[in-house]
């Protein structure tokens, strides 16, 4: 690359040189470019802890490649994304923003870091090793034809802003103890998934036993894929109601919500090492689709 612009703040133009890109990767993919916390720094022109990466080519007038980094609650994400027309040259772009991204890390005072890639090859293996990063987690996204056969039978309530945030993240905490990306929630973090425009309350149900909340099912609707998904967002029930079914008829819930609202493909994203949820996913119908894996490694 001729020119990489490493920035902490995005101006407006340079959102929309990325967002671009995005669409163009998305477009050849069929799977949407970053993580629901990268994305949201993005569109927020970059909040504490963001640098954005871009690179440039002379001779084209777009963005041919774009890295971003983001400070988590216990790590740092990063992504890397090259222009469909450019990924011939992955071999020589992308050790150069991946090299720089972990400077900004290092430089930053280091720290555990995630690489999430959409269907790993050897070429993101070999730039993984230049590094310093190795395979770690693997992520399923698993899909099911809606409606299901099977009906819920417990109750649920949709999702009251301002009067259910507090025990919602109690029991999201408590339920993601040891979760990097989906544990540790603020009401910041919470704030900031309800200022998406795909945030819809009424998607967002709840469970109560004995008026404490056991478990919610958070669901979201992607308008913008072919097919209309309709996900499974966020699932759990708090540990002190597990092991009674709350987290299967939550699913059911969640996916006939979804059926209701016209969507015929539920989706969901699960860690491959949790044996016990895939078995269950498996027993409602669902399939995997595709995988992503997440290189990691400590940043002095």
């Amino acid at each position: 690359m001729a020119q990489l612009d490493i920035k902490r703040r995005l101006p407006t133009d340079d959102v929309t040189e990325v967002d671009e890109l995005l669409q163009a990767v998305e477009r050849a993919d069929g799977q949407r470019p970053l993580s629901d916390h990268l994305w949201i720094d993005l569109r927020q022109g970059g909040r504490p802890g963001y640098v954005g990466l871009l690179g440039w080519q002379p001779g084209h007038d777009h963005l041919i490649a774009y890295c971003q980094v983001s400070r988590g609650n216990d790590s740092w994400a990063l992504d890397l994304v090259v222009h469909p027309h450019h990924r011939y040259e992955m071999a020589s772009i992308g050790p150069q923003l991946l090299a720089e991204a972990i400077n900004v890390i290092r430089e930053a005072g280091g720290g555990h870091v995630h690489w999430w890639v959409f269907e790993p090859t050897e070429i993101h293996a070999s730039l993984a090793q230049s590094v310093g990063l190795h395979a770690g987690r693997n992520m399923l996204q698993m899909r099911v034809p809606l409606p299901l056969k099977e009906t819920s039978t417990i109750a649920t309530t949709p999702f009251r802003s301002g009067l259910d945030d507090e025990q919602w993240l109690t029991v999201n905490n408590a339920a993601f103890a040891d979760h990097l990306e989906q544990g540790g929630w603020t009401q910041e973090t919470l704030d900031s998934r309800k200022q998406q425009p795909w945030f819809n309350p009424h998607g967002f149900l709840l469970h109560h036993v004995d008026s404490k909340l056991a478990g919610f099912c958070w669901t979201k609707v992607h308008l913008e894929t072919n097919p209309v998904l309709g996900e499974i967002y966020v699932i759990a029930v708090h540990p002190e109601f597990g092991g009674k079914g709350i987290g299967r008829e939550l699913t059911i819930a969640g996916l006939n919500y979804l059926s209701r609202a016209g969507i015929s493909t539920g989706m969901l994203h699960v860690d491959a090492e949790n044996t016990r949820a895939v078995k269950m996913y498996r027993s409602l119908g669902f399939t995997v689709h595709h995988q992503q894996c997440a290189f990691v490694g400590d940043v002095n």
